[in-house]
């Protein structure tokens, strides 16, 4: 989010601190998953047919998903929110998806506790990142080993500080965010922690990074993209097309000559119109996407040159949204309508195999947030890998129905 709070956040009295963009590093082909509905139903609309499954990981009250990696079809791990009324705080969340159920994973020999976990990303299955703000009022990064996960200090960082996103490599790890009114771009290595400020103004909130060492980091600066460049061991600015109001959410790489970020550009109105940039190897182009209006929130591919983008699309609120492309050419892919009037947001997508899977939320007539897991696979036989579960159709899972809130806005809470 920009730093146009009253544009680009949710209202803190809707979801406390808010439902992030994650944005994340994939190791590999990544995938999420949930058990299965009885019925897979057809989703529409692009050549390929499609099976769509809707269901969620059964956080607590007001919970959303906000990130999500994987590694295998039985090895994904996903963080987010869950809200703790007696304490009056959110809680971050740790779940992992093991291919029959989510299991929530603690944090442990940490008093203060996570608030809103944003972003995760896995470097190998044994070395799993997340991160988002604590509530000691310092950032918030967590390592886990597959089984438990223990918070990790990092020296450099000051009250204030914000993340958005983090990417993992063997050997490397960086988060991204802000320092007041500035870039923040932290990196991890076995030699420790180093933190570079940025030159210039913005927040950044989508990383990616590879073994090889390319990295990219995209952002704002409150009115224009921004994107940060890895260039040997410094992070700096690359230059963007001119895009007024634009902003980017995520970004993915395939390559040293294929990329892909995503975001998008507010109109007068409060119009978000969808904002798609490709890297060729030698330049940022605005690429042509076939929605008017459409908020992008993430993105992520196949390694082969096929990308998946998760959003929001305000004509059509209740359905999931995704777009599909190779960079220049893009198609819409929705879910199945709701039987009920609902804002489904999803936050972030991975993909592997097959499979395509996007997380998020929903919103109530209440304002009351339910994390939803959207799952996309190929027709022409495709089975699922999960247990038989009841099925978590809108009409019978609480929090998946029901008319739009006042919470749909943007899914990032910004740094004030």
């Amino acid at each position: 989010m920009s730093r146009r709070q009253s544009r680009r956040a949710l209202s803190l009295c809707v979801l406390l601190t808010g439902v992030l963009t994650g944005a994340l590093l994939r190791a590999t082909p990544s995938a999420h998953a949930h058990a299965d509905p009885s019925h897979p139903r057809a989703a529409d609309r692009g050549p390929v047919a499609l099976l769509q499954e809707s269901a969620t990981a059964r956080l607590a009250t007001d919970g959303s998903l906000s990130d999500v990696v994987g590694l295998t079809k039985t090895n994904i791990w996903a963080v987010g929110q869950e809200d703790v009324w007696e304490a009056w705080q959110n809680r971050g969340v740790i779940t992992h998806w093991d291919g029959t159920a989510w299991t929530e994973i603690g944090i442990r020999n940490d008093v203060s506790s996570a608030g809103h976990l944003r972003s995760v990303a896995a470097a190998s299955p044994g070395e799993i990142w997340a991160v988002g703000e604590g509530h000691d009022g310092l950032p918030y990064v967590v390592r886990g080993d597959g089984s438990v996960f223990d918070r990790v200090g990092v020296p450099q960082f000051a009250s204030g500080d914000w993340l958005g996103a983090v990417a993992a490599v063997p050997g490397r790890v960086v988060a991204v965010g802000s320092r007041g009114k500035k870039t923040l771009i932290a990196t991890g290595t076995s030699k420790g922690w180093t933190a570079q400020e940025g030159k210039i103004r913005g927040t950044l909130y989508g990383v990616a990074v590879t073994q090889k060492g390319d990295g990219w980091a995209v952002g704002d600066d409150g009115g224009r993209p921004v994107i940060m460049k890895l260039s040997g061991t410094t992070w700096k600015p690359a230059t963007v097309p001119s895009v007024e109001g634009g902003f980017l959410r995520d970004v993915y790489i395939d390559g040293p000559k294929k990329a892909v970020a995503v975001g998008g550009v507010y109109h007068d109105g409060k119009k978000i119109t969808p904002l798609i940039l490709t890297w060729n190897g030698k330049r940022w182009s605005q690429a042509s996407v076939p929605q008017e209006y459409a908020e992008l929130y993430g993105v992520t591919g196949d390694g082969k040159g096929h990308f998946w983008v998760s959003g929001f699309d305000p004509d059509h609120p209740g359905q999931a949204f995704l777009l599909k492309g190779s960079g220049p050419a893009w198609h819409v892919v929705r879910g199945e309508p709701a039987a009920r009037p609902r804002t489904m947001r999803l936050q972030a997508v991975t993909h592997v195999g097959d499979l395509t899977l996007a997380v998020g939320h929903v919103v109530d007539a209440g304002d009351r947030y339910t994390d939803v897991v959207e799952r996309f696979q190929q027709g022409g036989g495709a089975k699922s890998e999960a247990a038989p579960a009841p099925s978590l159709r809108p009409t019978s899972a609480p929090g998946l129905g029901g008319a739009p809130g006042s919470g749909a806005g943007t899914p990032t809470d910004a740094p004030s």
